[in-house]
This record gives C-alpha cells, sequence and structure tokens, in this order.
C-alpha cells in the first residue's frame, strides 16, 4: 500500500508543476518582444505585503488563469522594495534609492500613479506597444482579472 501511495505522489507531482506561471525580467522583456511581440503584465509587490501573499496564493490555485496568462502575456513580477539591479525600461535606466535600512526601486515609482509611496499589490498591462492599458491597485482576485482581460483582449 505505501508503494502504490508514492507510485501516485510521484505520477501527480508533475501535474503541480504545469500550472506555474511564467514570469520573466525586464532584461528578456527587451529581447522577447522583437521576437514575439506580447501584452505585458507587471506586478509590483513586496515581501511585507499580506495582501500580495493572499493574491498570490490564490493565483498559483486558478489553473485557468495561469494558462491564460502563459500562453498570451509576458508577466514580470517585480519586488518593488528588493530588487537592488540596475533595470532599463522602456528607454530609461532605473536604480534602486536606499533609504537606511530599507529603500525603493526607482521603476515602482515611476510605474505607480502614487508617487510618494505606491500601493502594493500593483498590476500594470500594457499592450505590445507598451501603452498602459490596464492600472490595478490592490487585490487582484483571479475571477476579477480573467473578466478584465477578457474585456480587453477578447479571451
Amino acid at each position: 500500500m505505501k508503494s502504490l501511495t508514492i507510485f501516485l505522489f510521484l505520477m501527480l507531482v508533475p501535474c503541480f508543476c504545469l500550472s506555474q506561471m511564467k514570469t520573466g525580467t525586464f532584461a528578456d522583456l527587451e529581447i522577447q518582444q522583437k521576437v514575439n511581440p506580447k501584452p505585458v503584465i507587471i506586478h509590483l509587490y513586496t515581501s511585507w505585503c499580506s495582501v500580495c501573499k493572499m493574491e498570490a496564493f490564490q493565483l498559483k490555485k486558478d489553473k485557468d488563469l495561469i494558462e491564460l496568462l502563459n500562453e498570451n502575456f509576458y508577466v514580470i513580477s517585480f519586488d518593488a522594495e528588493n530588487m537592488k539591479e540596475k533595470i532599463t525600461f522602456q528607454g530609461r535606466e532605473f536604480t534602486y534609492l536606499p533609504n537606511g535600512n530599507s529603500g525603493i526601486h526607482e521603476l515602482a515609482l515611476a510605474l505607480s500613479k502614487n508617487k510618494d509611496q505606491p500601493v502594493y499589490p500593483l498590476w500594470i498591462i500594457l499592450d505590445k506597444d507598451g501603452n498602459l492599458i490596464e492600472y490595478h491597485e490592490g487585490l487582484y482576485t483571479p475571477e476579477k482579472m480573467k473578466k478584465k482581460l477578457g474585456e480587453i483582449f477578447d479571451f
């Protein structure tokens, strides 16, 4: 019986791995857009944000949304306060701005409508040409995201 349980577990593990959202970097994005232009979804979050953690858990459970995102978009998940590398995006360079023991990335401030303190999580959807289509601050449930993407892109 124990060997059957282990066998079934090993058979099911690949199924769980298939439902992971593919995310990239801003450096990858520039190359990918030249080869195969797609709309872009930028997800800004922080490691301390409880709403961000709850949202990530909900998104990982929605296989239909993950499949939709993986097939039709480039997705970039961006930790606004822990990313310390220089980023080039839309022809501009952005750097990390330290502030004592913490800090924030300039790109997070540039993407946010609230320039003093962005609201997390923050979702930005750009068309394949880099034009803003959707800006969403706060929790974005899988249901609301699928509905909005369907309205915008006729999915």
